[in-house]
This record gives C-alpha cells, sequence and structure tokens, in this order.
C-alpha cells in the first residue's frame, strides 16, 4: 500500500472508530447516598453503566460549603477502576421541597454569591475526585438566576475537563430553563416519569409510559437540544392507587421478589404501576433506533438481581 493510500485507509479508519465511541449510548445511574453505599458499592455491576450520579450533595451552609458523604468516596473509587465517570449530583428534591434549601440556594446562585459558590463547586469536585457536576434544581427551584449560574459553571468546570448535565422535567420546571442553559450542558437527562402518582391519588395508572417518554424526548428537541445530548430517563420504582396507595415509591426489586411474574407487566396488584421487562426494553429500542443519548436509571438501588434487572435488559436492548 502507498503512503497516499496509507493515510486515507488511517483516516477512515479514524473516522469509523470515532463514529462508533460517539454512538456508544450513555447509562447514566443515579446511586442515592442516603443508601448503604459501603454494601452497594461493592454490588454494582459497573460493566453494564457508564455513568453514576451520586444522589444528593447539598450546601449545608449560607456559604456553600457542600456535604460529602462517606460512602461516596468508595463508590468513585470503585467506578473509576472500572471506566465508570462519577458526578456528583446537587439539588433533588429537598431543593425543591425545602423551603430553607431552596432559599439558599436562590441566595448562592444570586448576582452576590454565584461566583464564590461556583468556585466552591469546582474545587469539591477536585478534591473528591468527582467528574462533574450533575445539577437537578426542578420546579420551584428554578428561578431568574439558574441560566447565569448554569453558564457560569459551565466554564469554570470545562476549563478544569469536567462534565456539567442536569436533570430536567418537562412539566415540573422545564419551561423556565433557558436555552442559553440548555446549551452549556454535556446531556441532558430528562425526568420522563411521575405522570401521575400519590399527589394526584384520584388519577391511577402508568406514570411513565413508552408514550409519555417519547412526548418529553420531543419537547427538549423541541427546545434545541440535539438528540445525542438526550438521556432518556426510565424509573426503577413505581406508585400504589387504591388500596395500594402510599406516599413512598414500591422499589421494583420488592414487587418482583413479591410476586416474580410482575416483572413482565407494568402493573401488579391493587393498585401498583411501574415499569416491566417489555417497557423498559421498548425504551431502550427507541434510544438506540431513533439515535438518542442513551438512559438514565432513577434509581439504581432498586433494581433486581439476576434475570429480572432492569439494568440487564436495557443494557441487552441498547447494545
Amino acid at each position: 500500500m502507498n503512503r497516499p493510500a496509507l493515510l486515507r485507509f488511517l483516516l477512515v479508519t479514524c473516522l469509523l472508530a470515532a463514529g462508533a465511541v460517539q454512538a456508544q449510548p450513555k447509562v447514566v445511574a443515579y446511586v442515592p447516598n442516603w443508601t448503604d453505599l459501603k454494601t452497594f458499592a461493592t454490588q454494582i455491576d459497573y460493566a453494564k453503566i457508564t455513568h453514576i450520579n451520586v444522589a444528593f450533595e447539598n450546601p449545608r451552609d449560607a456559604e456553600g460549603t457542600l456535604s460529602f458523604h462517606e460512602g461516596d468516596g468508595l463508590v468513585i473509587t470503585k467506578a473509576h477502576a472500572h471506566g465508570v465517570k462519577v458526578l456528583v449530583s446537587v439539588g433533588g428534591g429537598s431543593a425543591s421541597e425545602n423551603e430553607a434549601m431552596r432559599k439558599r440556594y436562590f441566595e448562592l446562585i444570586s448576582s452576590a454569591k454565584r461566583a464564590g459558590f461556583v468556585a466552591k463547586l469546582t474545587e469539591y469536585v477536585r478534591a473528591h475526585e468527582f467528574d462533574g457536576v450533575d445539577v437537578d434544581l426542578e420546579g420551584p427551584a428554578i428561578n431568574g438566576d439558574y441560566g447565569p449560574f448554569i453558564q457560569e459553571l459551565a466554564t469554570a468546570l470545562k476549563a478544569k475537563n469536567k462534565l456539567l448535565t442536569a436533570a430536567l422535567s418537562k412539566g415540573y420546571g422545564g419551561k423556565e430553563v433557558p436555552e442559553a442553559a440548555l446549551a452549556c450542558f454535556d446531556f441532558v437527562n430528562v425526568m420522563a416519569y411521575d405522570a401521575t402518582g400519590p399527589w394526584q391519588p384520584k388519577k391511577p395508572g402508568q406514570h411513565s409510559s413508552l408514550e409519555f417518554a417519547q412526548h418529553n424526548l420531543d419537547y427538549w428537541l423541541g427546545r434545541g437540544v440535539a438528540k445525542e445530548r438526550l438521556v432518556l430517563g426510565v424509573p426503577f420504582y413505581g406508585w400504589g392507587f387504591g388500596k395500594a396507595f402510599r406516599e413512598g415509591e414500591y422499589r421494583y426489586a420488592d414487587l418482583v421478589r413479591q410476586k416474580p411474574e410482575a416483572a413482565q407487566a407494568d402493573q401488579t396488584g391493587e393498585t401498583i404501576w411501574y415499569n416491566g421487562l417489555p417497557t423498559i426494553r421498548a425504551k431502550a429500542r427507541l434510544v438506540r433506533e431513533q439515535g438518542y443519548g442513551g438512559v438514565m436509571i432513577w434509581s439504581l438501588n432498586s433494581d433486581a438481581e439476576g434475570p429480572l434487572s432492569l439494568l440487564s435488559a436495557l443494557q441487552g436492548a441498547l447494545n
């Protein structure tokens, strides 16, 4: 092979390799740090995920000093040993529902304190060897300072070669997120679940259907987020209605432990709605066939082990 032909061959090979890397779907797993992370970190199948979001760490004081749970470090060490990136997720339900925490965030992302808070977040990521920040400010926790905060945080993190992502909901604050902020995220985790739940006890039904997933993806596409930066959120939990009503979620692992055949359906008992294996596989095929960036799991600690694992079903259908 002569030199020009060899160069063309190498160029094509590199382009094909780059395309293969870009096409690899992300599997982003939220890992709540209120679980027993010392045990759970040893049980995670790291080969089946690409990113872990440790949820949640939040500012402990008015100066923006973030909490750090003891088990976070073990997850980071084990994930990195398997080539899995780990982000710290800030916000969550406490930032939306807890008035004091929400007020603290509003103060920290205000023009007066924003630069200091961004600097603290950036240093926190470096000190604890995180690979980036996932911003999970939702609903009433998104105000007019959200956009400028995201832009400044993106500038600081990208200067350190760190990731910036977000968990966003179309129906719970999504319209308050400006396009300028959307452009800053490496990818967006689309929370395509909770169409109904215990806050609507008279509206029983599937809270995370395939149609609902497509509808949510279409919304963010319409807001200008490219397909490859949209990561579809799927639930590893369900909500109960009627005689099964309760404020808290039902873990998928618990449902199939009590009734293994429930893994093949989306509804069980009186009446609990969730995503079983067929729906999870259908969502993974949607992502793969339409060229979206991947899938996001809330939350990994609710998965079942063995052949009924939703994570295994996702990976099989994605690849």
